[in-house]
């Protein structure tokens, strides 16, 4: 199912949300819409560009979460908690803008507004279970299983099927993706060898082309979760 649309359950209510929303803000490549720790006033509403969603531990290693896109929203965790910080770094890696949404206005219009908190909700729980999903693999099939499951993430995300395999139409580095792995970029790269040698992948210009997807969902037991629950976003 590589290269759909990605589906979002909050076309009106996303309008709605917007609407609630006080200021559009610009943000460039390399800034923070927020970071972990920073007190946490606003939501915000992806209208452009790409930022990336990771957590620190206390070593220091970086492990991203997810690959935020139009029409996502970043900060969500925030909401109906007492002195609210933000529990991860928001980092821009692609130019865009956003819609600021107050945390506390929010909150106000989802108690006044059924329909939007019924919808929020659904959101909220999806995007759980797409989070569940992700460190199950994570912690259940190894550095391998990350990798694969990864992989896989990205061809559904981003993927554009063609006669010599699934092309993930973004670049991205062994160390993006030792950082979604949440391993070293050593392993990764040697993984990564493993699986050209074997005729699974291939890598041209930091671009990688999938020739053996059910090789990799074997190799995971997938369970061919739906797609808006298996990707990177």
């Amino acid at each position: 199912m590589a290269g759909q649309e990605k589906q979002n359950n909050l076309t009106y209510e996303m309008s709605e949300l917007i609407k609630a929303s006080e200021k559009i803000i610009k943000f460039k490549k390399g800034t923070f819409l927020f970071r972990e720790g920073q007190e946490a006033k606003e939501m915000f509403i992806i209208l452009s560009g790409k930022v990336q969603i990771s957590k620190m531990n206390a070593e220091g290693k970086e492990l991203y979460l997810r690959l935020c896109n139009k029409n996502d929203i970043v900060g969500e965790l925030t909401l109906f908690t007492v002195g609210p910080r933000y529990l991860f770094n928001a980092r821009v890696v692609e130019d865009g803008e956003a819609a600021a949404v107050n945390i506390e206005n929010l909150e106000q219009t989802l108690f006044n507004n059924s329909q939007l908190a019924y919808q929020f909700l659904k959101w909220m729980n999806d995007h759980i279970r797409k989070t569940i999903t992700k460190f199950r693999d994570l912690v259940l099939h190894g550095k391998k299983g990350a990798l694969y499951s990864t992989l896989i993430r990205l061809s559904n995300s981003y993927g554009i099927q063609k006669d010599d395999g699934i092309h993930i139409n973004v670049p991205i580095t062994n160390q993006d993706l030792a950082n979604y792995c949440g391993t070293a970029r050593e392993s990764v790269s040697r993984m990564l060898g493993e699986l050209r040698d074997e005729g699974i992948i291939s890598i041209h210009k930091k671009r990688i082309i999938i020739h053996n997807e059910d090789y990799l969902k074997q190799q995971i037991d997938c369970e061919n979760c739906p797609i808006e629950y298996c990707n990177i976003d």
